[in-house]
């Protein structure tokens, strides 16, 4: 019970349920601006996948990071009022989207859902890194 109330605190906290933050129209289209787009489909993850670099990101996702908050254990996403996260495991959204954009995403929160900043409100620019190569993994798991 306790854990139930804590997990729906955070989902209150981290996870708006107003409706006009749910996701766009079109799951695939890009949440980074235009005009920064071309840029970040080129940046690419500073970090190598690892293995352990892998293993530091999925403790980062289960943990400060506080992602498996909105997104899951199996990474499809709690499907909340008005807000339906990510599903990390749609293998087409993970061959278009970049490091570079999901850092972006990191950085800035992804306007017009409810993905607030991480990149400093909570986690540094390595363990969003490390999370990016955590959440690749979740392709080989749909």
């Amino acid at each position: 019970m306790r854990k139930t109330i804590f997990c729906l605190c955070l989902s209150v906290l981290f996870c708006s349920w107003d409706p006009v933050m749910a996701f766009h129209n079109n799951i695939y289209q890009p949440r980074v601006p235009p005009e920064f787009l071309e840029e970040l489909q080129d940046m690419d993850n500073p970090y190598p996948a690892t293995p352990d670099r892998i293993e530091f990101g999925k403790t980062i996702y289960y943990g400060k990071g506080l992602c498996v908050t909105c997104h899951s254990n199996n990474g499809k996403g709690e499907e909340l009022p008005g807000h339906s996260p990510r599903d990390f495991t749609d293998k087409k959204w993970q061959e278009i989207r970049t490091d570079g954009e999901m850092m972006w995403v990191l950085r800035n929160g992804s306007p017009g859902t409810g993905m607030p900043v991480r990149i400093g409100k909570g986690i540094n620019e390595e363990e969003g890194w490390s999370v990016i190569h955590y959440i690749r993994t979740f392709a080989d798991k749909n």
